[in-house]
Formats: structure tokens, C-alpha cells, sequence
């Protein structure tokens, strides 16, 4: 018996970040072409175990807005053994640039300093930012720009995500920047007063609220604004840079299964609505990595 080679073989491997930081800047280590996968008869993928994005349930079993249409759209290419590896999100990124995985499931944003890391999929997922606070409210934060005018104010970030750049065009301070290792993380960190907010998508922050009854989204949220436009991230699958042929064989069948029921029902499944998917398509890979992109 082999008890991780089913349909998707589960490999739950979670990385030290300093080792895998260093490891990540041998940006030129050599990736598996697809031809190498099938005959190895495995491809090994990586989340950071966040719901809905990317994440593996108790049971073993990888889900999400990554994993779930990645499973289809490799089951097509002919690919059905997945080994799944679980690491920080900060890690993402360096354990692809070092070979650790072949892609990575974790419905990150695609922006431009990462496409000059890895090489991105057509976009999956659209969504929107938030906020978690302290029950009730009780510094009246509804928006990045309350940390703007108040310099006393720390906002907790993911290590890696994107919410730091949003921070920074907006002219938060570093001073004012709390990181966290991981999201779930953030609620303690509000509760306590360790941060006055944790920033983070809005799928994000209504989950991780949900879970106790200390915080709360911050209600009404007033998106940040950048270069004129409110704050809409485009998601997609990552790649080793030196494998974008692995990366366009996904792309080509990742349009197809778009273009099925199945799709949209995935989306919807795991919190998106109707408005957000029909967004999807309205940013391309190459607008989203230009940096003259809006």
C-alpha cells in the first residue's frame, strides 16, 4: 500500500522560512519540464494553507480556489498523483525559485515584483481588501487612510503579502507595520491591542473573524485607493521561471476549464460572487506584471 500515491498524493512538508529564503536565491535552479513530470508520474505543488485560496483539511485533502481547479485543469494535461506541501506564504515564492516545488496553488496576486521572481498563470480569482478589528470598533478604523492620518496606529501584515506594498503607496510608515507569520495570527494580534488592525483580503478577514467573537470586519471598509483606482487583486498560479513551458501547457487548459460550469461553481463555492468572477478576465497576466499597470 501506498498511502500518499491516490489520486493526489498529500506531502505536508512545512519549511523553516531561513532555510528556504536561502534556497530561494538560486533563482536559476533547474525546474522539471512537463515531460519530466509525467514520466515521474508526480507534480509537487505548495500553498500556505489559506482558506479559500489554498489550503489542506484535516482529512488530507488539498482545497480551494488553487487546489480545486489545479486538480482538474492537471487531471486534463494528464496528471492526477499531486504531492501537496504546505509552507508560510513567504516562502512561496523561494521554495518555487529553488525547486523545492513545480508550482505554486495559492491564488497569489499577481504583481509586479513577484512576475520578476516567477512566471504567472492567466489570472484565477479577483477580490477585494478588508480589515479586522477590535469588537466594536473602538478606534473607529475603516480604512487604510485611518493609519494615514493617525501615525499611532499598527496595522499587522502577512509576511509576503501584498497588503505591505498597498501600506507603502499609501504612505504608511514601516514604524506602523506589525509582520505577522501567518494569518492565523491576527485575531490574537487584534484582541490583545498587539496591532489595531490586520489587513488582508475580504475573503480573508470574514473568515478569520468568524472564528471568535473578539473582532470584527471593519465596517464600512473604504477600499485604498491607488493610482486612482480602488485596490482589486487578480490571483493566479505561479512557476519557476526557468519552466515557463509548464507554465503555458497549464495556461492552455486552465482556459479551457474556465470556460466550464464547473469553474464558476468553484468560485462561488468558496466565497466568490457573481461580480468577481465576471472580473476575472478583465485584467490580463501581462497588464497586472507591467508596472505602469493601474
Amino acid at each position: 500500500m501506498k498511502p500518499f500515491r491516490s489520486t493526489s498524493r498529500l506531502l505536508i512538508a512545512v519549511l523553516a522560512v531561513t532555510l528556504v529564503s536561502g534556497l530561494g536565491l538560486a533563482s536559476t535552479a533547474s525546474a522539471s519540464s512537463l515531460k519530466q513530470i509525467k514520466k515521474r508520474g508526480y507534480i509537487r505543488i505548495a500553498v500556505a494553507n489559506e482558506i479559500p485560496y489554498g489550503f489542506v483539511t484535516s482529512k488530507g485533502t488539498a482545497e480551494g480556489f488553487g487546489p480545486t481547479v489545479a486538480k482538474q485543469v492537471l487531471k486534463d494535461m494528464g496528471i492526477k498523483d499531486i504531492q501537496w506541501t504546505v509552507v508560510p506564504f513567504g516562502s512561496l515564492i523561494p521554495s518555487l525559485k529553488a525547486d523545492r516545488v513545480d508550482m505554486v496553488a495559492a491564488s497569489q496576486a499577481i504583481l509586479p515584483q513577484r512576475c520578476t521572481q516567477v512566471a504567472y498563470s492567466i489570472p484565477n480569482t479577483t477580490y477585494g481588501e478588508g480589515l479586522m478589528v477590535k469588537k466594536g470598533n473602538p478606534k473607529n478604523i475603516h480604512g487604510y487612510q485611518d493609519f494615514v492620518k493617525n501615525s499611532s496606529l499598527k496595522m499587522g501584515i502577512v509576511s509576503g503579502a501584498d497588503q505591505l506594498e498597498f501600506a507603502h503607496e499609501l504612505g504608511i510608515k514601516d514604524s506602523q507595520i506589525v509582520t505577522l507569520n501567518a494569518n492565523t495570527d491576527a485575531a490574537s494580534a487584534v484582541a490583545t491591542g498587539r496591532i489595531d488592525a490586520y489587513a488582508g483580503t475580504e475573503l480573508t478577514v470574514v473568515r478569520l473573524a468568524s472564528k471568535t467573537d473578539r473582532v470584527q470586519p471593519a465596517e464600512p471598509f473604504q477600499d485604498p485607493i491607488i493610482k486612482g483606482a480602488p485596490v482589486r487583486s487578480w490571483g493566479g498560479y505561479t512557476f519557476n521561471k526557468n519552466n515557463e513551458s509548464l507554465r503555458d501547457a497549464f495556461d492552455k487548459q486552465l482556459a479551457k476549464v474556465q470556460e466550464t460550469p464547473f469553474w464558476s461553481k468553484t468560485l462561488k463555492g468558496f466565497g466568490l460572487d457573481q461580480h468577481s468572477i465576471d472580473e476575472v478576465h478583465k485584467k490580463t497576466t501581462k497588464e497586472l506584471c507591467s508596472s505602469s499597470s493601474s
